[in-house]
């Protein structure tokens, strides 16, 4: 660099924003209104109904596995989902997209679960166009706080008016084909793409179009 000539600031290739999730779950047990919310899925099992994720295969088998976890009905179980969008009408051809990550709790009753209040934006990644195998560079903070709440971080339960070690883990993910495949790494288009038959895949191609088919595989 010549003297005197200032240093330009590196412009960024991309941007995104991240909004960290554990002090949103650390503010859930602080209120009276969401502290024993986050407990109800313990007391309110009824055998033979299916009407919560806890209900569910995925959830029970979870406790199997990790009976540690299991026994603190205050730790949390959490959702991810993730879609782009059109945040404003373009004349281009190629549009102009936003990926929003979504993290949601599901210790919380059925009629509480996916409103508003309780779907935590944790990211925005910005276009103009998707991520694609790139998202998981995005995803890192969510990542590292992920972890950070599987071995737990301290909070204070104003119900029970005392600290415990809150942990938390992420079931699973909520979202279409594409975003599936980005999420997970697998690829969704040719022969391979059924994330259930994998490498076993009975798919076909079709005589005419050559396109693959997986009628009736499962």
């Amino acid at each position: 660099m010549h003297a005197g000539r200032r240093q330009k600031k590196p412009i960024p290739l991309k941007s995104m924003f991240y909004l960290p999730i554990i002090p949103r779950l650390q503010r859930m047990f602080t209120s009276m209104q969401t502290s024993e919310h986050m407990t109800w899925h313990d007391g309110n099992k009824t055998k033979g109904f299916l009407r919560h994720p806890f209900d569910g295969e995925a959830w029970k088998n979870f406790n199997r596995k990790h009976p540690s976890f299991a026994s603190e009905p205050r730790n949390v179980r959490l959702g991810l989902c993730s879609d782009g969008f059109t945040p404003y009408i373009q004349a281009s051809a190629s549009p102009y997209s936003c990926w929003p990550v979504i993290v949601t709790p599901y210790n919380i009753p059925p009629e509480m679960c996916m409103t508003k209040p309780y779907m935590f934006l944790s990211c925005i990644i910005l276009g103009p166009s998707n991520p694609k195998s790139l998202i998981d560079v995005y995803l890192e903070p969510l990542v590292d706080d992920l972890k950070k709440l599987w071995n737990g971080v301290w909070t204070y339960d104003v119900s029970r008016k005392q600290n415990f070690l809150m942990r938390a883990i992420l079931m699973w993910t909520t979202n279409d084909f594409p975003a599936y495949g980005m999420l997970s790494g697998w690829s969704t288009h040719g022969r391979l793409a059924c994330p259930h038959c994998m490498e076993h895949t009975k798919s076909f191609q079709l005589s005419y179009g050559r396109k693959s088919s997986w009628f009736d595989c499962h």
